[in-house]
């Protein structure tokens, strides 16, 4: 099993988890580049990267934790201890969505700080 493989073999619920994810950090970098290019007006977006920047975590915190947790049921209902390799895919998958919600904050925190520093410098102009 490769990082690749991991949205493939995920549930339907996960992988569409894990694309909002990325196009969440895609959208964040596209509405940085648009604020950027918007000239000296000051244009929307920044309500959307601030709420990305953490709720991006969040949830890839949130699909890790219902990851593990229909393992752990999966486990209780087998009745008897499965091999790790057995429980691995599950466990990359819960580990791949917190991943990918932390690198969608990160993004949003990025082009959030790029993007407040191109306000302060348009309304804190001498």
């Amino acid at each position: 099993m490769t990082p690749t493989d991991i949205p493939f073999n995920a549930s339907p619920t996960m992988q569409m988890i894990m694309l909002a994810l990325i196009v969440a950090g895609v959208a964040a970098v596209v509405v940085t580049v648009r604020k950027l290019r918007s000239g000296p007006g000051l244009s929307g977006g920044s309500a959307y990267l601030q709420a990305l920047r953490l709720g991006g975590p969040l949830i890839g915190l949130l699909g890790a934790a219902w990851n593990v947790l229909m393992i752990n049921i999966a486990i209780a209902n087998i009745g008897e201890q499965p091999s790790y390799p057995v429980l691995a895919p599950g466990v990359a998958e819960a580990v791949f969505l917190f991943v990918l919600g932390l690198i969608a904050g990160v993004v949003a925190v990025i082009c959030n700080w790029v993007v407040e520093a191109r306000i302060d410098r348009a309304v804190l102009r001498p």
